[in-house]
């Protein structure tokens, strides 16, 4: 039986410099995702969960995790590729998220190449809130057939 989503997979030799890839749009940022990403990863730093605590050290309420973040974006690369395809994967974190921000992640194919005996695509990342701000940036290379 063959893969339907293999089908739909990118090919190294469809592919060029400056292609966009498929955009990811996650829902808005809510505190109970907040509190369960809390309970799962043991960071439980009061900034993420309790308002007055978040407010006390100048931020303008509960922010949410950088990790978490960071994990939203890595999924616009897995929903593109499989997750053994994915060779590296960095980001810098570059404004807050804040609970009913709708987070939009893009990525476009910044270089082409062969490495280590694979087709790889390396991508440059962003994550921008609403507003159009950028939250997160990134970098990854992926491995292609």
């Amino acid at each position: 039986m063959s893969d339907p989503a293999a089908a739909n997979r990118p090919d190294f030799g469809n592919l060029s410099v400056g292609d966009s890839i498929p955009q990811l749009v996650a829902a808005p940022v809510d505190r109970d995702q907040l509190r369960r990403y809390a309970e799962a990863s043991g960071d439980h730093n009061p900034i993420h969960l309790n308002e007055a605590a978040a407010r006390s050290v100048g931020l303008p309420g509960v922010i949410s995790h950088g990790m978490l973040n960071m994990a939203v974006l890595g999924r616009l690369i897995t929903n593109w590729v499989p997750q053994s395809q994915v060779r590296a994967y960095s980001t810098r974190f570059a404004a807050l998220v804040l609970p009913g921000d709708v987070i939009t992640c893009s990525g476009v194919i910044a270089a082409l190449e062969e490495a280590d005996g694979e087709k790889r695509a390396k991508l440059d990342l962003v994550a921008r809130n609403q507003n159009g701000e950028t939250v997160l940036k990134g970098q990854a290379e992926v491995a292609l057939p």
